[in-house]
């Protein structure tokens, strides 16, 4: 199906990607912070899929996988900052960067 999404961690590149079928449709970055902790630094939708909430799906599909591994995440990602504001990801640990400066940025916009 042309319109299937999934999402796939790719420990390689460490990033979550979304695909469309099997068009790269984004990716959310991942970066170890010490002993079990994720900086989650960048959010990316192609903008050839905007307006299809890729971004929604992939941060949900992420955090969750990230809550069953266990240990806390960093949310310096404004996308990624703004949807924890509002959506609970049950299990996940979250380390709210100590200056506001990526929860304040974020908005009701698209990852960038």
């Amino acid at each position: 199906m042309a319109n299937e999404l999934t999402v796939t961690r790719n420990d390689e590149a460490r990033r979550y990607e979304i695909h469309v079928g099997d068009e790269l449709g984004g990716f959310l970055d991942f970066r170890p912070a010490g002993e079990d902790r994720t900086t989650l630094p960048h959010t990316e939708v192609d903008p050839a899929f905007a307006g299809r909430g890729l971004g929604k799906v992939l941060a949900s599909e992420a955090l969750a996988d990230l809550a069953r591994r266990g240990g806390s995440i960093i949310p310096s990602c404004p996308f990624v900052a703004h949807y924890l504001r509002e959506n609970d990801v049950p299990g996940l640990v979250v380390e709210w960067p100590n200056d506001d400066d990526a929860a304040d940025a974020a908005g009701p916009g698209q990852p960038s």
